[in-house]
């Protein structure tokens, strides 16, 4: 990773809350804020976001506290790892600690439901445009945009773990490779 200067824990920290505290439905919806604060202030190229992210996601865990451990670690090993993901989580927790200490007397006001359902969509869409942004700059040949497909076809519509589509993908790759090598 490039990085302009070591940035301190404190900023490190106070820039995962930012995003944290900002972002609404987590996990790839954080994705943009990340990508614009984490290259904005030389931290990470746009280039390192998906390496990151493919990290993130093959990790156990939720996808933004991953992200924000594994970046937290490139910029300042363990400690920032600890920092980022501090500031990863603290904001969301202290909302939906009072959301929840309110909810209660609110949950089933009519206004409330209304809000939530017309929030969805935009959650929708701010977990789409980083996915759709992501196939851009990895899907460089015509064969990855049908592996993309087939792969979005597989989990959406007729239920395949992505765990053994990925396998399938792995075995291929290797079968693929091993007859490419022997028969050069």
């Amino acid at each position: 990773m490039k990085t302009s200067a070591k940035p301190s824990l404190v900023s490190i920290a106070t820039t995962f809350a930012k995003i944290g505290a900002f972002t609404i439905g987590g996990g790839y919806a954080m994705i943009p804020l990340i990508e614009r604060e984490l290259s904005r202030r030389g931290w990470m190229s746009e280039d390192e976001l998906p390496d990151v992210i493919a990290l993130a996601q093959a990790a156990p865990g939720v996808l933004a506290v991953n992200v924000s451990i594994f970046t937290g670690y490139k910029l300042a090993g363990l400690k920032g790892s600890v920092a980022a993901t501090i500031g990863s989580v603290l904001p969301s927790f202290l909302i939906i600690l009072a959301i929840a200490m309110f909810i209660s007397n609110f949950q089933d006001n009519p206004l409330v439901i209304k809000i939530f359902k017309g929030i969805r969509p935009v959650v929708v869409s701010l977990i789409a445009v980083p996915m759709i942004k992501m196939a851009r700059k990895g899907n460089k040949t015509w064969w990855a945009w049908l592996i993309s497909a087939l792969a979005l076809v597989g989990v959406a519509f007729l239920g395949i773990s992505p765990i053994y589509i990925l396998l399938t993908i792995i075995i291929l790759t290797l079968a693929i490779s091993f007859w490419a090598d022997r028969y050069r």
